[in-house]
């Protein structure tokens, strides 16, 4: 029958701020801001590199990732970032982080 309640599990983790901003200076880190352009020159994480996740080629974009490094995203509230992060795990990528809470619980 159906199974309409059925949650597949995350392949990704939530994290802190606190957590996040720990594992961003790890030498295998990659942060990535999955805002629009506009709001990525507003305002972003050191370091953070943009990729859109509303651009019809964020896909292809992830498809030219090294999937050896781990990859922190974030966005304005954990929404955008958090399906960012669904879909990289869903491509094959391992460690995948998500800002939980977004930018606006970022305290540093």
């Amino acid at each position: 029958m159906f199974n309409l309640f059925h949650k597949k599990a995350k392949a990704y983790s939530d994290l802190n701020a606190e957590a996040f901003h720990d594992g961003m200076k790890q030498k295998d880190a990659v942060i990535i801001d999955v805002r629009t352009a506009g709001e990525f020159h507003s305002g972003k994480l050191s370091g953070a590199r943009n990729l859109d996740m509303m651009s019809p080629d964020f896909k292809n974009q992830l498809k030219n990732l090294p999937r050896d490094k781990a990859y922190y995203l974030y966005c304005r509230s954990g929404n955008r970032s958090g399906h960012a992060c669904a879909t990289m795990a869903d491509m094959g990528f391992e460690k995948v982080y998500n800002l939980a809470g977004g930018i606006v619980s970022w305290p540093y």
